[in-house]
C-alpha cells in the first residue's frame, strides 16, 4: 500500500497513508477484541480484580465470590487462556493471582479509574484520602512509577526522586499514595516481590542472583522480605511450587 486515495478531501496535509495500514492488520485487533471478551462478564471482572490484589485458593475465592468452585473454576480458566491470570500448586492446593504483566496491570488500573469516575459512591473513600492531585503531579507519579518498574534491581530515595522530577518529598509521597493506593515503598515492594516469585518459578537463578535483580544487596533481607509477603522462604516457595 503506496498511497491512499480518499473520496472526500477536507483540506491539505493529512496523511492518512499510516492510518489506512494500521486498519489493515486485523490480526491485531483481533487480538484486543479475544481479550476484552474475556472481561465481558461483570463477575469475571470482579475475580479479575480481586485477583490484582490478592492470592488465593479455589475454596477461599469462592467464599469471597460467594460462588460454587465449580462456577468459579470456569471463569479461572478463562482468565488463565487469555494470559491475565496465573496459578501455582502447594501440596494439593492452587492458589491464583492476576499475572504480574503489563498488559494486567493496565487492564487493573483502567478498570479502577473507569469505576472511580462513573460509580464514584460505590468506591469508597480511601483511608486519610491526600488532596486532590493536580494531573501534572498526576503524570509525574506514572513516570516515576514506570521508571521504578523498569530498573526494580535499582534502588533508589524518595529524595532522589523529588530532585529528579522537582517535586517536594512530602507532596511526591501523597501523589503517589492518592494515585496507586499505598505508599510508594509498600507497592513497589509488592512488585518486586511478584517478580522474584516469577524468576523463582520459572528460572533456575540463585536467590542471591534473584535478591540482587529485584534491587536487594542483602539475600537474607531478601529472603524475610519474601517470607513476609508469601509466608515461605525463596527455597521453600520454589521446591512446593508446582506450576499451574
Amino acid at each position: 500500500m503506496d498511497e491512499i486515495s480518499l473520496p472526500h478531501r477536507h483540506g491539505e496535509g493529512r496523511d492518512t497513508l499510516p492510518l489506512a495500514r494500521q486498519l489493515s492488520r486485523i490480526e491485531h485487533f483481533q487480538t484486543v477484541a479475544d481479550l476484552f471478551k474475556q472481561l465481558d462478564d461483570p463477575t469475571r471482572l470482579r475475580l479479575f480484580w480481586l485477583l490484582c490484589h490478592c492470592e488465593e485458593c479455589v475454596v477461599n475465592l469462592s467464599a469471597l465470590m460467594n460462588m460454587s468452585s465449580p462456577a468459579l473454576s470456569h471463569h479461572l480458566r478463562a482468565l488463565k487462556n487469555s494470559g491475565l491470570v496465573v496459578s501455582r500448586r502447594v501440596g494439593k492446593e492452587v492458589y491464583y493471582r492476576a499475572a504480574d504483566t503489563e498488559r494486567s496491570r493496565l487492564l487493573h488500573q483502567m478498570m479502577e479509574r473507569i469505576m472511580e469516575i462513573t460509580c464514584p459512591e460505590q468506591c469508597g473513600p480511601r483511608e486519610e484520602t491526600p488532596p486532590d492531585v493536580p494531573p501534572e503531579q498526576a503524570e509525574i507519579v506514572r513516570e516515576i512509577h514506570e521508571q521504578l518498574l523498569r530498573h526494580m534491581d535499582r534502588r533508589v530515595t524518595i529524595e532522589a526522586l523529588s530532585r529528579q522530577y522537582h517535586m517536594n518529598p512530602t507532596t511526591l509521597k501523597a501523589a503517589f499514595k492518592a494515585a496507586y493506593g499505598a505508599s510508594l515503598a509498600a507497592h513497589i515492594k509488592g512488585h518486586r516481590m511478584e517478580q522474584a516469585a516469577r524468576l523463582l518459578r520459572e528460572t533456575e537463578r540463585s536467590v542471591a542472583d534473584i535478591a540482587q535483580a529485584v534491587g536487594y544487596d542483602s539475600p537474607s533481607r531478601f529472603s524475610a522480605a519474601f517470607k513476609e509477603t508469601y509466608g515461605v522462604l525463596p527455597r521453600e516457595y520454589r521446591r512446593t511450587d508446582g506450576g499451574g
